[in-house]
């Protein structure tokens, strides 16, 4: 469906719309003329994303960026001039930027140095042929250079049930160091080697917030959990600064590419601003962006040192074009999954036979310490970002929340609770009453090994009929905002959208509590554009289409309101704007490049090692939470 003609083909030709008609009319009627656009988009269909009103047909951008007006075609007749852009949607979609709510794109980058697995589910003897490729990949390292392998799938050993041990790693051909990352984040698997250099033994006692999995003997089983993770990662070589920019600058393309005009980092520390000052001083950094500031279990029960801490990098980074100060990140709990089990549930896990165990996951903050932290900076105008994916979690956030409510008597914090895998009915309503966003990443979904083999005999089918609980909250009158949480999930927009409607997508073995949680294709594009501009207070500048707001805009290659929700996980986006400003065009050299890279990375390619040795048993999607 995707146009073949330019815009400045199109502009030539545009008569036949009678919008450029008018572009050499006389100026005696012209001392009252309005000045003209810089860009004008019509023959569409304008999801403007406001209630009521007439249906919008044409979109004017102005030259400082915002939007001048919108109306049907022939209203806009009058602010084309001489110089003005002219874009034929030819009936497809025209709406808002894509808002992405909870995403790591500085992480994609990184990723995207080192090999991966893919997700892969493998047996042993697969998983060791894969690595031993990956060896030969990179000769001349024995016997100190890290093999770092990304995209482990920590749930993917078969038969399922089988548990990574640093054994396993062992049985390499090499004496190399080597680091299995998890895909969902939260788990890292590595071998004798590494836990050597990072001194892990049976002694080391679990860091806050993590877990060093160790065995029967005491010992570490080379798996370690969230914030435990680090000990051994520290010490993995790093990338040249100029490796890290460029591939950041990519990934960043391909992200404008899916329509992503804003984002909220949902992990940034010192080194990651200092990568977005470069991409920023490079000329690549095509998104607004809003760094969430990560807060460890330490800094959080020290709230006036942790705001002093945030200030400091405002201070340092503030001047920075693009970055918008004012998130804070905290981990509440880890993944729910088995073996994982890190996220904090209400009731216990179940063993997989249905009987309970005595495991209800990790709370790395408690409700008052999470509460005396919000209430701290709420007072100082930040905005407060929980992970909290189990339901024990997700309670403790909006305790937390409800505390820094009365301690400041703010009415409007816009505090948000992300994932939301698991979230108690009781709790539903709380959401509305507290003004918290519910930021969910609804490509998950989908009933696939994640959320059936892995989780349904752990949870119980009471339980996880509350799995992502999308309607329900809308329901309950809390405001839905978006995210891909990528590179944890692969950056598939479109096929996002298209889950939390139909709640299988592309990847998905079957629905997961369709009829009773799927979302409307209205509430769906609302909750990623107009929802995360809410959650990210930006609702004033961006996130509809309607004059005098930032011209953050996407012309589409089909109408996504009208076309079979199946063929949305399709959809090509033929040209986005920032600020009217182009960040992609899918028809100019740069944007057919980070199309391609695009298409790449959401078909995931096999490296030939990884090809040669495991066939067709490749899982492209499954992700947990991060």
């Amino acid at each position: 469906m995707t146009s073949s003609l330019s815009r400045r083909t199109v502009l030539a030709a545009a008569g036949a719309a009678g919008l450029v008609g008018v572009a050499g009319s006389p100026a005696a009627a012209g001392s009252h003329r309005p000045r003209s656009a810089a860009l004008v988009v019509h023959n569409a269909k304008v999801f403007t994303g406001t209630s009521g009103g007439r249906p919008v047909e044409a979109v004017a951008v102005g030259r400082d960026g915002r939007i001048l007006a919108t109306g049907r075609g022939g209203e806009l007749r009058r602010l084309v001039g001489r110089d003005t852009e002219v874009v034929d949607a030819r009936g497809a979609t025209v709406m808002s930027g894509i808002h992405d709510g909870h995403v790591h794109p500085l992480g994609a980058g990184s990723r995207s140095l080192r090999p991966s697995l893919e997700g892969a589910e493998t047996t042993r003897e697969e998983l060791l042929a894969i690595l031993t490729g990956f060896l030969k990949d990179s000769p001349g390292k024995e016997p100190d250079g890290w093999l770092v392998v990304e995209d482990w799938n920590p749930i993917g050993l078969l038969p399922q049930g089988t548990l990574p041990h640093h054994s396993l790693l062992d049985a390499l051909p090499t004496r190399r160091p080597v680091a299995l990352v998890g895909g969902d984040g939260h788990n890292v698997w590595v071998n004798g080697r590494a836990l050597e250099i990072a001194g892990v033994t049976a002694a080391t006692p679990d860091p806050p917030g993590g877990k060093i999995v160790k065995g029967a003997d005491g010992r570490p089983t080379g798996v370690l959990k969230d914030d435990a993770q680090p000990l051994v990662t520290r010490h993995i070589p790093e990338p040249s600064e100029a490796e890290l920019v460029a591939a950041c600058a990519r990934v960043l393309a391909q992200a404008a590419a899916s329509g992503v005009t804003t984002m909220m980092d949902a992990l940034v520390g010192r080194g990651e601003l200092g990568t977005y000052r470069a991409l920023a001083a490079a000329g690549k950094l095509p998104q607004r962006i809003v760094p969430a500031i990560r807060l460890d279990p330490d800094q959080a029960r020290d709230p006036a040192a942790a705001l002093a801490y945030a200030r400091g990098l405002r201070r340092e980074f503030g001047d920075v074009r693009g970055l918008r100060f004012g998130m804070i990140k905290v981990f509440l709990d880890g993944v729910i999954e088995y073996p994982a089990q890190t996220a904090a549930l209400l009731e216990p896990y179940l063993d997989g036979e249905g009987r309970p165990t005595t495991n209800r996951g990790e709370l790395y903050v408690s409700a008052r310490d999470y509460g005396r932290l919000s209430a701290v900076f709420n007072r100082a105008g930040w905005q407060m970002h929980a992970h909290g994916l189990g339901d024990r979690a997700v309670r403790t956030a909006l305790d937390g929340y409800a505390y820094a409510r009365r301690a400041t008597g703010l009415r409007d914090p816009r505090n948000a609770v992300a994932h939301l895998q698991l979230v108690d009915p009781a709790d539903l309503r709380r959401f509305a009453a507290l003004g918290v966003a519910a930021c969910m990443q609804l490509q998950w979904a989908a009933a696939d090994t994640w959320t059936m083999e892995a989780l349904l005999p752990y949870i119980g089918p009471a339980r996880h009929r509350w799995m992502y609980p999308a309607r329900s909250l809308e329901r309950h009158g809390a405001v839905l905002s978006g995210g891909s949480d990528w590179p944890v999930d692969a950056l598939q927009v479109w096929n996002q959208i298209r889950t939390a409607i139909d709640r299988q997508g592309s990847h998905g073995e079957g629905p997961l509590h369709r009829e009773l949680e799927s979302l409307s294709r209205t509430s769906t594009l609302r909750m990623h554009t107009y929802g995360t501009a809410w959650q990210l207070r930006m609702d004033g500048e961006t996130g509809t289409v309607r004059e005098g707001r930032a011209a953050d805009l996407l012309v589409l290659d089909r109408d996504v309101m009208r076309c079979p929700v199946t063929g949305i996980s399709d959809t090509a986006v033929r040209l986005t704007l920032v600020g009217g400003r182009v960040v992609h065009d899918a028809e100019s050299a740069s944007g057919r490049t980070a199309s391609a890279g695009l298409a790449r990375a959401v078909a995931a390619p096999r490296p030939s090692t990884y090809a040669a040795v495991h066939g067709g048993r490749h899982r492209a999607c499954g992700c947990s939470a991060h």
